[in-house]
């Protein structure tokens, strides 16, 4: 004897309700936020950026070690701090290229700090102008200021500064976003 009832329409595991999205229109939604997200990055922008922030980084830094006439070390994890924060606000990175910038231009940074306080002092000494003596700088001069007053306790604010000028370049996603992408 054959049943003559029609066959009742039961969800099984493979099928898509209307309330629940479907896993397949997932990957797209993180496609298509990536894509979004990587058209509005700004390499240049970043670029510029990093320059400005590591050359102010080090001026500051210069210009409170000369008053205060103290070598500060976390002054080179401030410098990171700016230098990665200035790439994330105009660069809007979310690849690796923005957080080798901010780490490259933090190292920079703290360079320049270091250098420019040494131009500081030796102004104050001899009465000098900063720009004169920071005009008239050869490589030689350059080489002898840094291997003179170079520190061990150096590398690890140096490596500091360098971790966050990587760590902070990349772009913040908001709430929504990172919704998306925890939902892939």
């Amino acid at each position: 004897m054959t049943d003559s009832t029609p066959p009742q329409d039961t969800p099984s595991e493979n099928a898509v309700t209307e309330d629940a999205p479907s896993e397949q229109s997932q990957p797209q939604d993180v496609s298509a936020l990536l894509t979004d997200l990587a058209k509005q990055q700004n390499l240049p922008l970043a670029l510029f950026a990093a320059i400005a922030s590591c050359v102010i980084g080090g001026l500051l830094w210069a210009v409170i070690t000369v008053i205060t006439e103290y070598q500060i070390g976390f002054m080179a994890v401030g410098v990171g701090f700016l230098v990665g924060y200035a790439v994330r606000t105009f660069g809007k990175g979310i690849t690796p290229t923005f957080g080798y910038i901010g780490a490259i231009f933090a190292l920079v940074g703290c360079l320049l700090g270091n250098l420019f306080t040494q131009v500081g002092f030796i102004g104050a000494e001899y009465d000098a102008s900063y720009i004169d003596i920071l005009l008239n700088m050869d490589m030689e001069l350059m080489k002898t200021i840094y291997t003179e007053t170079f520190s061990p306790i150096d590398l690890l604010f140096y490596g500091i500064a360098i971790f966050q000028g990587y760590k902070i370049s990349f772009r913040q996603l908001d709430d929504e976003q990172l919704s998306t992408l925890g939902n892939a």
